[in-house]
């Protein structure tokens, strides 16, 4: 499970070690909006050297052309901007076997997403929050509810994981990046990008459940056996394989939060 992803720039080779001993879940080497234009070529350079071995957690580049794709044992994944139409992921896909995470980040991607998600080698999919704000014109977070909704139902459809969140911004406001998970959550996503590591304990704790859900949970899967169908539960509830699924959910959820913060 991926719940935190720590962005680095990629013409900032000093920080990529530290990225990865972060405690992030996963770490982004950026080579697009990260990086100023004179640079792209020194952070590809950069990119590419740390990458030519096996990192300790899964590295992930957001290239900036299709030229930045290289093949190197420490690439995880790539991570695709703009995204608009399947021809651009499949020009991709001709050139890495690595798992592509496509960003919809315009009004026409968020139009055919479903066609984004469902091409061979997508491993996942996320909005590209900023860009498309500026894009749609809207102002505060009211308009990206729909927007939002698209991307966890069309990462469902396609058969992907549940999207990771959009960064957030503010780093002076931890309360409210925690706020902002909790409510991620409850909306389907799972996990966030992240700009500085002091915004990973806030990551974790916004995703854990609560104790009540846990406890549920816990109550629910020892209630039922492989053999067991539909049935109601002593405190009421109807449970049937979907109720099952989602506990499992929570329950695996609190115990990687729980390593998170051990390992924190």
């Amino acid at each position: 499970m991926l719940l935190t992803w720590l962005y680095v720039p990629g013409d900032r080779p000093e920080r990529f070690a530290k990225a990865v001993a972060s405690g992030a879940d996963a770490v982004i080497l950026d080579l697009e909006d990260g990086v100023p234009s004179g640079r792209k070529a020194y952070a590809r350079d950069a990119v590419r050297e740390f990458l030519s071995d096996a990192c300790d957690v899964p590295a992930f580049v957001r290239i900036n052309t299709l030229d930045d794709l290289f093949t190197a044992p420490g690439v995880a994944g790539w991570r695709l901007p703009k995204v608009e139409s399947r021809a651009q992921v499949l020009a991709a896909a001709a050139l890495t076997d690595a798992p592509l995470h496509c960003l919809i980040e315009s009004a026409f991607g968020l139009e055919v997403v479903l066609d984004i998600a469902r091409v061979a080698g997508v491993g996942a999919i996320g909005l590209g929050e900023e860009d498309l704000r500026s894009d749609l014109g809207l102002v505060g977070d009211e308009g990206l509810l729909w927007a939002r909704s698209r991307i966890v139902v069309a990462a469902r459809a396609a058969g992907l994981p549940p999207p990771a969140m959009s960064v957030y911004s503010d780093l002076s406001d931890l309360d409210g990046l925690r706020a902002s998970c909790a409510q991620g959550r409850r909306h389907g996503f799972l996990g966030r990008t992240a700009l500085h590591p002091k915004q990973l304990p806030a990551i974790v704790d916004g995703f854990r459940p609560p104790a009540e859900e846990v406890s549920r949970a816990q109550a629910l899967l020892a209630s039922v056996t492989e053999d067991s169908g539909a049935l109601v539960l002593p405190d009421g509830r109807f449970a049937d394989r979907a109720l099952v699924a989602a506990a499992q959910r929570v329950v695996e959820l609190d115990a990687h939060c729980q390593a998170a913060v051990r390992a924190g």
